[in-house]
C-alpha cells in the first residue's frame, strides 16, 4: 500500500557519543518508585504491604489479567508507602516505594524456571515481568502466546536503535551477545514454525553488525541485514517491511502476515531468566545530551529517580532546559527529576536551555514537507485541520485520512519550518478518536 515510504528517509544526527562505554553499575539507590502500570494492558495488583521487608527479585506486584504484568523489587529493603502516582503522561496509577537498605540483598530461593514445552516456555516470560523494552511495553508473554495459533514463519530481531543519543541496545549485542544467542535457540526450540530470524541493525552501527555475525555464522536460519541509517527504521512495520518486504496492513498485527518483531534487548533478558531465574529488576539507561557533564551508560534498579541516575553518571555541566525519558524523537518530558525509571526506559536525554527552547510555532505554510517525510505516507496537515472540525464531522475526517496509522515518530515534527506540533496534534486526534468510538460502543 505504502511502497518505499515504508524505508524511512528522515536524516537525524545520530550522537552515538556512549556506543563505545560499556555499561556502569550504579550504586544502590536510597529509594525506588515501582508504579504498577509499566506496560501496556491492566495494571498489576500489589501483594505487599506498608511496612514489608523485601528482597531484590520478590514479587512486589501481580499481574491482574491477560494482558498485564508482574513486577518485582529492584533493591532490598523496606516498603514505605503505597500511593497513587501521576505518571509523565498525566495517568495516575497505583506505586509502591521502597526505601533501599544499601545492601541489594537478593531472594532466597531464585532458581531457573522449568521449561519442557511451550506452555511452560510462555509461563516462564510471563513470570519474568518482561514487557517489549525498545517500544511500548506490551508484555511479551502476550506477544509470543500468539504463536501457538502457528503462522509465524519469520522473527525479526530488532537492533536498529534508530534514535538519536540511545546506545543500551548497542551494548547489549556487544556485551551480552551470548545471551543473545542463547535467546534465539529458545525461539528456536520453542517456536518451531519460525523458518527465518532476521536481525535488523542499522548499518551505523558496525561493530554490532560484525559481532550478531560473528555468533552466528554456523546458524543458516540467521541472517544479519545491515540497514540505512534512516528514521525511524526501529519502528515495528518499518522494520518488518525493510527486512522481509511485508506490508502490516491498518487494524493489523505482525502475526497477522507471519513476524514477530522482538527487541535484541528482550531476547537477552529472556535467555538470562530462562538461565538464572532473576526477573527484570534492572535497566542499560543511556544517559545523555548537551547538559550531561559525562556521558555514559548506567545500569540502574528499576523505579530509581531521573536524580541519582544522573548525579551517578556524574550530573550536569549547565543547567537542565529539558529532561527526556528516552531519546529527542519519540521521548516523553519528564515532570521532575524525582520521576523513577520503568521498565520501558532505555535512555534519559537532558537538554541545555538553549537547545530545549522552541520556537514558536507559525503558519503552515503548505511546503509538503511533513507528508514527504512521513514513513507511512500520512498528511499530517489533515490530521491538523480535521481537529478543527465539529465532533462528528471531525472524527469521519480522522478516520478517513488513517490517523491510527501514525507511529507518532515526530518526522512531521522534525522537518517542519513553521515549527507546527504535528505529532501532538496527532495524538490528540488519535485520543480524541478512540474515545469517541468508545462512547458510541457504550451507547449500543
Amino acid at each position: 500500500m505504502f511502497g518505499l515510504k515504508f524505508l524511512g528517509k528522515t536524516h537525524i544526527p545520530h550522537n552515538k557519543n556512549t556506543a563505545d562505554l560499556t555499561p556502569v553499575k550504579m550504586t544502590p539507590p536510597k529509594e525506588v518508585l515501582l508504579p504498577m502500570a509499566q506496560h501496556i494492558g491492566a495494571p498489576a495488583t500489589p501483594v505487599v504491604k506498608v511496612g514489608d521487608e523485601v528482597k531484590v527479585g520478590q514479587l512486589i506486584a501481580e499481574p491482574s489479567g491477560y494482558v498485564s504484568s508482574p513486577i518485582y523489587s529492584s533493591v532490598s529493603g523496606k516498603v514505605t508507602k503505597i500511593d497513587n502516582y501521576l505518571r509523565p503522561d498525566g495517568k495516575s496509577v497505583p506505586a509502591i516505594r521502597i526505601e533501599s537498605d544499601g545492601e541489594m540483598s537478593v531472594l532466597e530461593g531464585i532458581t531457573p524456571p522449568e521449561v519442557t514445552d511451550f506452555d511452560s516456555f510462555i509461563g516462564a516470560i510471563r513470570s519474568s515481568g518482561l514487557v517489549g523494552l525498545g517500544g511500548a511495553g506490551f508484555p511479551t508473554s502476550v506477544k509470543l502466546d500468539a504463536v501457538k495459533n502457528g503462522g509465524i514463519h519469520t522473527i525479526v530481531i530488532n537492533g536498529a536503535e534508530c534514535e538519536p543519543y540511545i546506545t543500551s541496545d548497542t551494548r547489549t549485542m556487544l556485551d551480552q551477545s551470548e545471551a543473545v544467542y542463547d535467546g534465539i535457540a529458545l525461539l528456536e526450540k520453542y517456536v518451531p514454525t519460525a523458518e527465518k530470524f532476521i536481525f535488523g541493525i542499522e548499518k551505523n552501527k558496525p561493530a554490532c553488525i560484525e559481532e550478531m555475525a560473528r555468533i552466528f555464522q554456523d546458524n543458516p536460519k540467521v541472517s544479519i541485514m545491515p540497514l540505512p541509517s534512516l528514521y525511524p527504521q526501529g519502528a515495528e512495520k518499518v522494520i518488518i517491511y525493510n527486512t522481509t518486504g511485508l506490508t502490516v496492513p491498518e487494524g493489523k498485527l505482525p502475526a497477522d502476515v507471519g513476524v514477530l518483531v522482538i527487541n535484541v534487548t528482550s531476547l537477552a533478558v529472556l535467555a538470562n531468566y530462562v538461565k538464572t531465574g532473576m526477573p527484570l529488576v534492572e535497566k542499560c539507561v543511556t544517559v545523555d545530551g548537551s547538559a550531561v557533564k559525562e556521558p555514559k551508560n548506567v545500569v540502574a534498579p528499576i523505579g530509581t529517580s531521573i536524580r541519582e541516575i544522573i548525579e551517578f553518571a556524574g550530573g550536569l555541566k549547565e543547567e537542565a532546559g529539558k529532561v527526556i525519558f528516552g531519546g529527542p524523537m519519540m521521548g516523553i518530558p519528564a515532570c521532575s527529576l524525582d520521576e523513577p525509571i520503568s521498565k520501558t526506559t532505555n535512555a534519559i536525554t537532558v537538554f541545555n536551555v538553549k537547545e530545549a527552547t522552541e520556537r514558536e510555532a507559525s503558519a503552515c505554510i503548505h511546503c509538503g514537507r511533513c507528508v514527504s517525510a512521513c514513513p507511512m505516507g500520512l498528511n499530517p496537515t489533515a490530521f491538523s485541520k480535521a481537529l478543527g472540525y465539529g465532533t462528528e464531522e471531525k472524527m469521519e475526517k480522522l478516520e478517513e485520512a488513517s490517523i491510527n496509522l501514525c507511529m507518532e515518530c515526530g518526522c512531521c515534527s522534525y522537518v517542519c519550518p513553521a515549527s507546527r506540533p504535528l505529532v501532538q496534534n496527532n495524538r490528540l486526534g488519535k485520543t480524541a478518536l478512540r474515545e469517541y468510538k468508545a462512547h458510541k460502543a457504550s451507547l449500543k
